[in-house]
């Protein structure tokens, strides 16, 4: 008689391990969200909604660190913004980039979540806990907070402290991360395509507002049939592709006309880094004051930006030692530095007065 144990195993055989989580509602009742927090993230989110699909006028700045690998810098750079943001509040909302997790070319540090200790343990449980009290931090600091959902299953960990998303350029053409949009609770931001083409952009608007049906987990950790009503607060993120920058005017124009015609909202966020600024950080200035002239000009259909910064200038090497990582500076992608994020917001909110008149 031949028994379980005699049969060719088939499965998990590139698998050496499998940690235990905690469940979603564990991690929830463990780090709740506090009444005034629920109040601030509802109230951040219908502004953004505004912003992005009514007449409000101001502008929608997603701001901060590519990526977060040392809170005690994230909490300094959150503790200056929140005072920037407060005395530009009239004309610029401004929202904090709170970004978990990095979607790899090929291999490298995959953010907070993934490996909090920076060392390649991939603590995930620690990372999930050191993301949720991250979030509730900047909240309370008056900040909305934005991140980019790459995982999905992350989401119910922590989607109930975020007030904008993106799926990124990667994973905007991923029918996994349409249907995961079609269920989240805030506007949703997608990025075009790596070669530029803003069609998968547009349709992953389109599929992510109607109802879906899909494999996902409940807050009790098992699996879910999950099924949405569909997410209509969905928008482009214009980040330029392999073909070039697509913020200029004429790009903003065909940007429009393709949204019209696909029966979309011609409001359009564009990110002023990756392609947008030939991946030179130093560049992103040059690309919001190149919108500020679009909008002084007349622009209706511009209604935000993104924006890479931290609290020192460029990027480090990654991996080092974590006593040798200089303070404030990014382990990803490279950003502006402090000094210049304050000037360059200032002058955006001076810049904006054409669009009050």
């Amino acid at each position: 008689m031949v028994t379980v144990y005699d049969m060719q195993k088939t499965s998990d055989i590139n698998v050496v391990e499998t940690r235990p989580l905690p469940t979603p509602a564990q991690l929830l009742a463990e780090l709740p969200k506090t009444e005034a927090q629920a109040d601030f993230i509802t109230a951040s989110r219908r502004d953004i909604q505004r912003l992005i699909f009514t007449d409000d006028r101001r502008f929608l700045l997603i701001i901060g660190p590519c990526s977060i690998h040392d809170v005690e810098a994230g909490r300094d750079y959150a503790r200056r913004l929140a005072a920037l943001a407060k005395d530009v509040s009239d004309r610029v909302m401004v929202v904090m980039r709170v970004y978990f997790e990095k979607p790899r070319t090929t291999v490298g540090w995959k953010g907070l979540v993934m490996d909090p200790h920076l060392d390649g343990s991939n603590d995930i449980a620690a990372g999930l806990r050191l993301g949720r009290s991250f979030l509730r931090e900047v909240l309370d600091l008056g900040l909305p907070t934005a991140t980019e959902f790459l995982d999905p299953i992350t989401p119910q960990y922590i989607a109930d402290l975020v007030c904008w998303g993106a799926i990124g350029a990667r994973t905007t053409e991923s029918q996994t991360h349409r249907q995961l949009a079609s269920g989240l609770s805030m506007p949703i931001g997608f990025k075009n395509g790596t070669d530029g083409g803003l069609q998968v952009a547009i349709n992953a608007i389109k599929a992510a507002a109607q109802p879906q049906t899909f494999l996902g987990i409940g807050l009790d950790g098992a699996a879910a049939a999950v099924r949405t009503r569909g997410n209509r607060d969905c928008h482009i993120v214009l980040r330029g592709g392999s073909k070039g920058p697509n913020f200029s005017a004429a790009h903003i124009a065909e940007t429009e006309q393709l949204l019209t015609k696909a029966g979309l909202p011609a409001s359009i966020l564009v990110d002023a880094s990756h392609d947008n600024s030939s991946k030179k950080p130093e560049l992103q200035p040059d690309v919001i004051r190149a919108l500020s002239g679009q909008i002084q000009a007349g622009n209706r259909s511009i209604m935000g930006a993104m924006v890479e910064s931290n609290l020192g200038a460029g990027n480090q090497a990654f991996p080092q030692p974590k006593d040798k990582l200089q303070y404030g500076v990014s382990i990803t992608d490279g950003c502006i530095d402090w000094a210049t994020t304050e000037k360059l917001v200032r002058e955006l909110h001076a810049a904006l007065t054409p669009r009050f008149a």
